[in-house]
């Protein structure tokens, strides 16, 4: 037995036999280190853009002014996006912990630790079953016509390659003539979604089978991710060479196909053009929704970051690279808004209809609005490949990094369990997820998914990331912090930090109570569709949320019951840092914590 943190042995050679996550030329000899800055960055780049940025981003620049959007996006981000990045990667890059002993700074949080384990634990079920969906429609696309380019002959069906509400005028005796019944009708690839795809059930009380056909998917996709983490870092830092850069590669042949269009020209109109509305600026919406999209893009509070560069050398400019991710994810939204609308804009051409109404967010987008769209070009089956494999690649991204945040947990949390078993632990993180998805590709599964959405990957993310604002900030206080912060990146002037101390202290915070005060206000509960859930299923998601939040004041609790002397020396010696918060290795201590 050994003490976490201790020097154990000096030796890399035996840690190597010991940990495959280990090589001879790392830093950190009993951790680990990223083989190289390159596959550290790109790790950052593939965890922070993700499905949001392609199938959110676009559907709200369109609705909140077109170009005018940018305007608060980008503001936010600089308020809000890249102050908290810096936060979390200056945390985790200095203690080369993950985000459940980084709380050794303020011990009476580190319940926030845990609850952020268990965000990430619903976010890999929730990704793992979006990839699955990706995989299936990938897989569907290899035949030609794609199966959703037309009807299916199903019973009950009321699928129509016409507009989505044909007026029916029924004349006899007891009707008058002027009667008009108005009959929804389904695209053909709304049809496929609802009936082939997910085989969806009316609600969330008819459970019905697992959809074989998702579930094979759901396999294959755990076993992806199992491969490429079977080694940690070391392994899925070779994957991400190709995971990362991929899609920008895929977004760009989408691009220069779809401005070749008919009609390409007005949906890039309606999404950033001449049409752009700068009078949408003056509605407080347009702003709150700028902010939470800036938010949830960048992954903050969900223990990512911190567990990625917790494998960062010391000395690593982390402020740098802050800024250079952050940057290149809005503008990676921006990028792949042109290829979506681009396709959106010949699609509402060749319906004959206007842009607005084929334009979807989320599942319509990526499922419905966007398959339909690529029906209709020529050689289709191809453009629908490359149009899954990248939501299959940028899902495997997030997905990397969201399971390596629960093993880097538990192997720092018991590292003389899980260190000699990093395989093992990976396999088994991968077995469960895959368990725990299986429920949401049952014919309800789609409501599960919502619910996971709604309730344990919305809001209780502002709640952490508010928590860690307050933790590192104010208790554990901004001048320590910058110190620690300067014993990586050296020295820099008042005026430099004058600007972050602003941001952490005031201007972020504020912003993220606005989007929490604002989500609870104009809460709406959640449906998917017309399909309202049950009672039960709504107390559900809140049970699923109070989970989630439980932790950190039973931690806090448990921890002064535990500590010595009154009440307020025991809260004192909690919101002090422990002795084992310092830099992981000896030499980087200094004479601060030597």
């Amino acid at each position: 037995m050994f003490k976490y943190g201790s020097n154990l042995s000096k030796d890399p050679a035996i840690l190597t036999d010991q940990d495959s996550q280990v090589d001879e030329g790392d830093e950190n000899p009993e951790r680990g280190n990223w083989s190289n800055k390159t596959e550290y960055m790109l790790s950052m780049i593939g965890f922070a853009v993700g499905l949001g940025n392609i199938w959110r981003f676009p559907y709200l620049t369109y609705k909140h002014g077109g170009g005018a959007f940018l305007i608060p996006y980008f503001l936010m981000l600089v308020l809000c996006g890249i102050p908290l990045f810096f936060l979390e990667n200056a945390i985790g890059q200095f203690c080369s912990q993950g985000p459940v002993n980084s709380w050794r700074a303020v011990p009476i949080l580190q319940g926030v630790g845990l609850s952020v384990v268990l965000i990430s634990t619903f976010m890999s079920i929730y990704y793992n079953v979006i990839i699955a969906y990706s995989l299936y429609y990938m897989f569907a696309s290899f035949q030609s016509p794609l199966p959703w380019a037309s009807c299916l002959s199903l019973p009950d069906s009321n699928c129509s390659t016409m507009p989505k509400v044909t007026n029916w005028t029924q004349e006899n005796r007891t009707c008058p003539s002027s009667d008009t019944i108005t009959v929804p009708m389904q695209s053909p690839s709304e049809q496929y979604w609802d009936r082939v795809a997910l085989q969806r059930s009316s609600g969330l009380d008819e459970t019905g089978p697992v959809v074989w056909h998702l579930a094979l998917c759901l396999l294959l996709s755990s076993l992806i991710v199992a491969a490429a983490l079977i080694r940690g870092i070391k392994s899925s830092g070779k994957v991400v060479y190709f995971t990362a850069t991929f899609p920008y590669v895929l977004i760009l042949i989408l691009l220069i196909r779809g401005v070749t269009l008919e009609g390409a020209r007005d949906g890039i109109e309606f999404y950033i053009g001449s049409r752009s509305n700068l009078t949408k600026l003056t509605e407080a919406q347009v702003w709150k929704d700028a902010a939470t999209q800036t938010f949830f893009s960048l992954s903050i509070g969900m223990g990512g970051i911190v567990t990625l560069a917790s494998y960062s050398n010391f000395k690593n400019n982390m402020f740098l690279d802050s800024i250079v991710v952050t940057l290149l994810n809005h503008a990676t939204s921006v990028f792949a808004g042109f290829a979506i609308f681009s396709i959106l804009g010949h699609m509402a051409h060749i319906y004959g209809k206007p842009v607005a109404a084929v334009v979807k967010e989320g599942f319509g987008l990526a499922f419905i609005a966007y398959p339909d769209a690529l029906a209709k070009l020529p050689i289709s089956p191809l453009w629908s490949i490359l149009f899954f494999l990248m939501f299959v690649i940028v899902g495997l991204d997030s997905q990397f990094t969201i399971l390596e945040v629960i093993t880097t947990c538990l192997t720092d949390a018991f590292p003389a369990i899980f260190k000699s078993k990093r395989i093992s632990l990976t396999i088994g993180t991968c077995v469960t997820v895959f368990l725990l998805g299986l429920p949401c590709l049952t014919r309800a599964g789609i409501y599960w998914v919502t619910l996971i959405d709604q309730f344990a990957c919305g809001w209780v993310l502002i709640i952490s990331a508010l928590t860690e604002i307050i933790g590192f900030c104010y208790i554990y206080g901004g001048n320590n912090l910058i110190k620690d912060i300067e014993m990586m990146i050296g020295k820099k002037s008042f005026c430099f930090w004058l600007w972050w101390r602003a941001c952490w202290f005031f201007v972020s915070p504020c912003i993220l109570v606005v989007i929490l005060v604002w989500s609870f206000i104009a809460y709406v509960p959640p449906s998917y569709g017309n399909v309202q859930f049950p009672d039960w299923g709504l107390a559900l998601g809140w049970c699923m949320a109070a989970f989630i939040l439980l932790w950190v004041p039973a931690v806090a609790g448990y921890k002064l019951l535990r500590a010595h002397g009154n009440p307020y020396k025991r809260l004192k010696s909690l919101c002090a840092p422990s002795e084992e918060w310092h830099p992981y290795l000896d030499i980087h201590r200094g004479k601060r914590y030597s």
